[in-house]
């Protein structure tokens, strides 16, 4: 199967990308790495009357280290984060993610924005950049907002974008040189999306402690104030596989294998933050 004709933009602006997108009478995609957009293109997934390609917008490949935060292009490379290409404000979290996505060919094309924006509840930057504590910038015919990344992605396969809007970069927040990171998923085979993820940041330095559960039928589980997994401390040994389990089964996960298969995922995490 081949995909449907459609036209083909590539503007060198992104307020021209943003003007195309805001065409109503046209159904558009946008287009960066492609590697999500191509196979569903090709299965006839999505029939698109115009492709909005952005690899071109110079704007979307910034990299920029503020006081705080390191601001990254959405069309960023996976393989531009995971060879050390830009800044490390993570102590190598983000370089750890990046090595461990896919393959090496999809990582030098595949996007940190696309992947976030495509959505999907199992991809490896939903989860991780949640619990980052990271951003999303969105650019629009009215300018630009910025909301939490858990608010970016609204659920399964879907964002807050609205109709005319782009995502133009990445906030990331600088971790302190003490802050504790694990980032763990379960894969049947190397390359293949998760079945289950778990990850947490304790950077007690900024009073910061997060724990998410990701790869579910939904938008990740974030927990901006992971106490309540750990007896109400900021101390990793003390994290309680029972009460993640319990607060899964109250979020509406009746199976009893994919709740244990996520909190594994997630005690590993823990025991990777804490240095064990």
């Amino acid at each position: 199967m081949k995909p449907v004709n459609f036209a083909y933009e590539r503007p060198k602006q992104v307020a021209d990308a943003v003007s195309l997108l805001a065409d109503e009478s046209v159904h558009s995609k946008v287009m960066a790495g492609g590697q999500s957009l191509g196979p569903m293109l090709n299965m006839r997934l999505v029939q698109p009357d115009v492709i909005v390609d952005i690899t071109a917008l110079a704007e979307l490949k910034r990299v920029e280290k503020q006081k705080d935060h390191l601001v990254l292009g959405a069309c960023v490379t996976h393989a531009d984060i995971e060879d050390g290409r830009v800044p490390d404000a993570t102590n190598g979290a983000m370089r750890g993610v990046a090595a461990g996505i896919a393959y090496r060919a999809v990582r030098n094309r595949g996007t940190i924005g696309g992947s976030l924006t495509n959505a999907d509840p199992s991809a490896d930057w939903v989860s991780a950049l949640a619990a980052l504590g990271a951003e999303a910038i969105v650019r629009g015919a009215n300018g630009a907002r910025t909301m939490a990344v858990e608010s970016y992605v609204t659920g399964a396969l879907e964002t807050a974008l609205e109709a005319g809007e782009l995502l133009e970069a990445i906030r990331v927040p600088i971790l302190s040189s003490s802050a504790q990171w694990g980032y763990y998923k379960v894969c049947r085979k190397t390359g293949e999306y998760a079945h289950a993820i778990g990850a947490v940041l304790l950077d007690r330095s900024r009073n910061v402690f997060r724990a998410v559960i990701g790869a579910t039928e939904r938008k990740p589980l974030v927990l901006s104030d992971a106490r309540a997994l750990f007896g109400g401390t900021y101390n990793l040994t003390d994290f309680d596989q029972n009460a993640a389990d319990a607060m899964l089964q109250s979020l509406g996960m009746t199976d009893t294998l994919d709740r244990q298969i996520h909190t594994v995922a997630l005690s590993r995490a823990v025991r990777q933050a804490a240095g064990s």
